[in-house]
């Protein structure tokens, strides 16, 4: 593949979307905030939807009310710290327990108390952590980037704004 001349960008100075359709996320700079906070990439034209988990070994179960998914669906999902740890963030097929309740395999193993938050998405593509400065931060994604299907939508966390390049 040659070089690529029809690189775009958009920015953010808060949650929303970036790109619509499909699209490769080339790079982003990251701009922080005075707090510790999280910058959360997803795959969607929508905004990821708050839920809560508990995870006991490698299984997380997920409270996110009429869900509306069936055993088998794959969904992204973010995960912050809760009493006892933090899930692994990443794509996920569920396995539905309930209207308001579904379980997914963690790749690792720990105990966190049922209520910490979490975003459920249709499509997770990265996530990063930040410290609790202002710094500008650029991350180039290798190779010929991450691929957005659906579109590019960036959920903001303590960050002053965010730019992304993509073709």
């Amino acid at each position: 593949m040659g070089f690529q001349f029809d690189v775009l960008s958009a920015h953010l100075n808060g949650s929303g979307q970036l790109v619509a359709g499909r699209a490769r996320l080339k790079a982003l700079i990251q701009i922080g905030s005075a707090t510790a906070g999280t910058v959360n990439i997803w795959d969607t034209t929508t905004a990821p939807a708050a839920m809560t988990y508990a995870r006991t070994g490698t299984t997380v179960t997920v409270t996110n009310n009429a869900h509306g998914l069936v055993t088998g669906d794959v969904v992204g999902l973010t995960f912050a710290a809760g009493t006892g740890g933090t899930a692994t963030n990443g794509n996920y097929s569920i396995t539905k327990t309930g209207a308001n309740t579904y379980t997914v395999v963690d790749l690792n193993s720990g105990s966190i108390t049922a209520g910490a938050a979490g975003t459920q998405g249709t499509r997770w593509l990265m996530s990063i952590d930040t410290n609790a400065t202002s710094d500008v931060v650029p991350l180039l994604i290798p190779g010929d980037g991450i691929v957005a299907r659906n579109g590019i939508y960036a959920q903001l966390s303590n960050q002053a704004g965010i730019t992304i390049f993509y073709g």
